[in-house]
């Protein structure tokens, strides 16, 4: 099975194409122990609750410097936490935005796709094409590439020009030569136009190429913004997966409630009405 139909059958089978950010802050989690047992208490209890509420996301997404932040025990919690998830046969992006010169990129891939098994990875363009291709080479796995990101910063680098063109077009430009099934970018929530060009750019190439838009709830993007910007661009809405992090993983905070599982799910559902596909199939 390619990426592109993992991402399809998913979309399918949970109705959702909100993707859930794994990103643990022990000081945020209500549960006391080290490090591998907190964090792999924590998302299996989250796992757990929304397996009982027969509703699943898109994909997860663990970002890893969430992790190696507490070194070893971060890590054996990250291996426990993909494996537990992996259970609900849903897409694993492993947010690492990897990019190096080709031997060593070679050996990010390699992590990335043989010790970690996950599905996807987040890579950075800077270095250009042979940072990229080793990662390429996994044809059964998905590669998103940074284009457009979600951070105030952004601009600093994203929106120079070449030739007028903005640096954040050109990658754009650029994914379209590289692509190969499952090779997709990274549009933050907080461009919509921006947002709404490339969507527009990559349907209109007749090339399938998957987005991940980060950066609703507290860096500003809204999901109807984007549901809107996606629709605009007649982009294939089962491709795309929109993330939410804290605002899942901490809602309990919100919700003033000890159920930390249970505001979890409530949170997800809350942002699932409005990026509605259709009614899942409970296949």
């Amino acid at each position: 099975m390619t990426y592109l139909d993992l991402l399809r059958t998913t979309t399918e089978r949970t109705g959702s194409i909100i993707c859930v950010g794994l990103d643990p802050v022990l000081e945020k989690i209500p549960i006391k122990g080290n490090p591998e047992k907190v964090i792999t208490k924590f998302y299996t209890d989250l796992f757990e609750a929304f397996q009982s509420e027969n509703v699943l996301p898109g994909a997860i997404k663990p970002n890893i410097a969430f992790y190696e932040q507490y070194g070893f025990e971060g890590l054996r919690a990250l291996q426990n936490v993909i494996t537990i998830w992996r259970a609900a046969n849903i897409p694993i992006i492993l947010d690492a935005k990897r990019g190096d010169i080709g031997k060593t990129s070679a050996a990010y891939a390699k992590a990335c796709f043989v010790f970690w098994n996950v599905d996807a990875v987040t890579v950075a363009p800077y270095m250009g094409s042979d940072s990229i291709a080793p990662f390429l080479h996994y044809a059964d796995r998905g590669v998103y590439v940074l284009c457009r990101t979600s951070n105030p910063g952004a601009g600093d680098i994203q929106d120079l020009l070449i030739e007028g063109v903005p640096l954040y077009q050109k990658v754009a430009d650029q994914l379209l030569q590289w692509a190969q099934l499952g090779t997709g970018a990274v549009l933050g929530a907080t461009y919509p136009e921006e947002l709404e060009n490339i969507a527009t750019q990559f349907t209109k190439s007749g090339k399938e190429l998957p987005l991940l838009i980060p950066g609703i709830g507290g860096q500003g993007g809204t999901v109807e913004e984007i549901m809107r910007s996606l629709k605009h661009a007649a982009y294939p809405l089962p491709l795309c997966r929109i993330n939410a992090s804290s605002a899942v993983n901490y809602a309990y905070q919100k919700q003033d409630t000890d159920d930390y599982a249970g505001a979890a799910v409530i949170a997800f559902k809350q942002i699932q009405r409005n990026a509605v596909i259709r009614q899942k199939t409970n296949k």
